[in-house]
Protein backbone atom coordinates (compact mmCIF):
# COMPACT_ATOMS: atom_id res chain seq x y z
CA UNK A 1 0.00 0.00 0.00
CA UNK A 2 1.46 3.36 -0.70
CA UNK A 3 -0.28 5.70 1.69
CA UNK A 4 -4.18 5.62 2.91
CA UNK A 5 -6.05 8.87 1.80
CA UNK A 6 -8.34 10.68 3.22
CA UNK A 7 -10.99 13.53 1.90
CA UNK A 8 -11.62 16.41 3.89
CA UNK A 9 -12.31 20.02 4.30
CA UNK A 10 -8.75 21.50 5.51
CA UNK A 11 -5.64 18.90 4.60
CA UNK A 12 -2.83 21.03 6.53
CA UNK A 13 -5.21 21.34 9.73
CA UNK A 14 -6.34 17.90 9.72
CA UNK A 15 -3.27 16.34 9.14
CA UNK A 16 -1.60 18.20 11.68
CA UNK A 17 -4.20 16.03 13.98
CA UNK A 18 -2.81 12.71 12.62
CA UNK A 19 0.80 13.79 13.09
CA UNK A 20 0.85 14.59 16.53
CA UNK A 21 -1.96 11.55 17.40
CA UNK A 22 0.44 8.90 16.00
CA UNK A 23 3.84 10.47 16.04
CA UNK A 24 4.32 11.36 12.49
CA UNK A 25 4.71 14.91 10.98
CA UNK A 26 3.42 16.66 7.71
CA UNK A 27 6.04 17.31 4.75
CA UNK A 28 8.36 20.11 4.95
CA UNK A 29 6.89 21.77 1.98
CA UNK A 30 3.41 21.09 3.00
CA UNK A 31 1.40 24.77 4.07
CA UNK A 32 -1.90 25.87 5.34
CA UNK A 33 -4.02 26.16 2.26
CA UNK A 34 -2.40 22.74 0.36
CA UNK A 35 -4.73 20.49 -1.75
CA UNK A 36 -2.77 18.13 -0.19
CA UNK A 37 -1.00 16.97 2.49
CA UNK A 38 1.08 13.86 3.51
CA UNK A 39 1.73 12.63 6.93
CA UNK A 40 4.58 10.35 7.32
CA UNK A 41 5.94 7.69 10.05
CA UNK A 42 8.34 6.24 11.21
CA UNK A 43 6.87 2.72 10.73
CA UNK A 44 3.74 2.32 8.60
CA UNK A 45 1.79 3.67 5.75
CA UNK A 46 1.49 7.29 5.52
CA UNK A 47 -1.61 9.09 5.84
CA UNK A 48 -2.38 11.40 2.63
CA UNK A 49 -4.86 13.73 3.05
CA UNK A 50 -6.80 16.26 0.34
CA UNK A 51 -9.28 19.08 -0.04
CA UNK A 52 -13.11 17.83 -1.55
CA UNK A 53 -15.55 19.90 -1.62
CA UNK A 54 -18.28 18.49 -0.42
CA UNK A 55 -18.52 17.79 3.72
CA UNK A 56 -18.49 13.98 5.17
CA UNK A 57 -21.23 12.08 5.07
CA UNK A 58 -22.59 9.16 7.26
CA UNK A 59 -20.45 6.74 8.42
CA UNK A 60 -17.23 5.22 7.27
CA UNK A 61 -17.55 2.66 5.38
CA UNK A 62 -13.76 1.84 5.97
CA UNK A 63 -11.72 3.37 9.27
CA UNK A 64 -8.52 2.84 11.07
CA UNK A 65 -7.96 1.05 14.27
CA UNK A 66 -5.53 1.69 16.72
CA UNK A 67 -2.87 0.03 19.14
CA UNK A 68 -0.08 2.22 20.52
CA UNK A 69 2.25 1.99 23.32
CA UNK A 70 0.21 3.97 25.47
CA UNK A 71 -2.41 2.33 28.03
CA UNK A 72 -5.64 2.82 25.92
CA UNK A 73 -7.57 5.17 28.47
CA UNK A 74 -4.37 7.35 27.99
CA UNK A 75 -4.15 6.93 24.60
CA UNK A 76 -8.25 8.31 24.43
CA UNK A 77 -7.43 11.33 26.86
CA UNK A 78 -4.48 12.12 24.46
CA UNK A 79 -7.17 12.02 21.28
CA UNK A 80 -9.34 14.27 23.02
CA UNK A 81 -7.04 16.60 24.33
CA UNK A 82 -5.97 17.26 20.59
CA UNK A 83 -9.49 17.35 19.60
CA UNK A 84 -10.80 14.34 19.10
CA UNK A 85 -14.52 13.37 20.64
CA UNK A 86 -15.17 9.94 21.82
CA UNK A 87 -18.09 8.37 19.91
CA UNK A 88 -18.89 5.58 21.50
CA UNK A 89 -17.19 2.86 24.46
CA UNK A 90 -17.19 -0.58 23.36
CA UNK A 91 -15.17 -1.86 26.31
CA UNK A 92 -16.43 -4.55 28.36
CA UNK A 93 -15.97 -5.34 31.88
CA UNK A 94 -13.34 -7.18 31.66
CA UNK A 95 -11.15 -4.49 29.81
CA UNK A 96 -11.58 -5.91 26.53
CA UNK A 97 -13.02 -3.70 23.44
CA UNK A 98 -12.43 -0.45 22.12
CA UNK A 99 -13.37 3.19 22.17
CA UNK A 100 -14.54 4.38 19.14
CA UNK A 101 -13.65 7.99 18.66
CA UNK A 102 -13.55 10.61 15.43
CA UNK A 103 -11.23 13.26 14.43
CA UNK A 104 -11.97 16.74 13.90
CA UNK A 105 -13.33 16.09 10.68
CA UNK A 106 -15.73 13.58 12.31
CA UNK A 107 -13.88 10.16 10.54
CA UNK A 108 -14.23 7.72 12.93
CA UNK A 109 -11.59 5.19 14.42
CA UNK A 110 -10.99 3.22 16.78
CA UNK A 111 -8.56 2.73 20.02
CA UNK A 112 -7.38 -0.68 20.66
CA UNK A 113 -5.91 -1.63 23.99
CA UNK A 114 -1.85 -1.83 23.85
CA UNK A 115 -0.04 -4.83 23.71
CA UNK A 116 1.04 -4.72 27.54
CA UNK A 117 -2.80 -4.36 28.48
CA UNK A 118 -3.91 -6.91 26.17
CA UNK A 119 -0.72 -9.10 27.96
CA UNK A 120 -2.28 -8.78 31.43
CA UNK A 121 -5.44 -9.49 30.20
Amino acid sequence: MHWITFDCRDPYELGGFWAQALGGRRQDDDLPGDPEVLVTYPVGTPLLFQAVPEPKQGKNRLHLDLQTDLPRDEQVAHLVALGATVVESRVRPDGSGWVVMADPEGNEFCVERSEAERAQA
